[in-house]
């Protein structure tokens, strides 16, 4: 049986997550920073959770609604990381990594979005 995580945007969002996971233990344990890493984790890790929720949409609208949530929590998570560099948590080299990744994952979701939505049109 294949899992979730087989697609790409699943296989993005997991290895993600646990990028975020480490940031957050990083940033408790090294730069005792506790609010703005909780929200980082929240937002960093809901976003695969959306997208597997995604999977089991129970119709074509609740699938864009869940991915659209997907979205929502990346650009969270975007705004959160932008925080943390400039408040000197996080530097440029950790942040412009972490950037890449979630400026990937937003287009991968913005890709979909707008797909799902032309093919509900279509139907």
């Amino acid at each position: 049986m294949k899992k979730k995580e087989d697609n790409i945007i699943g296989a993005k969002t997991v290895a993600f997550a646990l990028r975020i996971i480490r940031c957050y233990k990083y940033l408790g344990e090294k730069k005792k920073e506790y609010v703005m890493a909780k929200q980082l984790l929240r937002c960093g890790t809901s976003i695969g959770a959306n997208v597997r929720e995604a999977m089991f949409a129970q119709s074509h609208p609740d699938f864009i609604s869940k991915m659209g949530i997907a979205l929502k929590e990346a650009e969270e998570t975007d705004y959160w990381l932008f925080l943390l560099k400039d408040a000197q948590y996080i530097d440029e080299k950790i942040y412009n990594s972490l950037q890449t990744d979630i400026i990937e994952i937003i287009k991968l979701l913005v890709a979909i979005i707008k797909s799902s939505k032309e093919e509900g049109l279509k139907a």
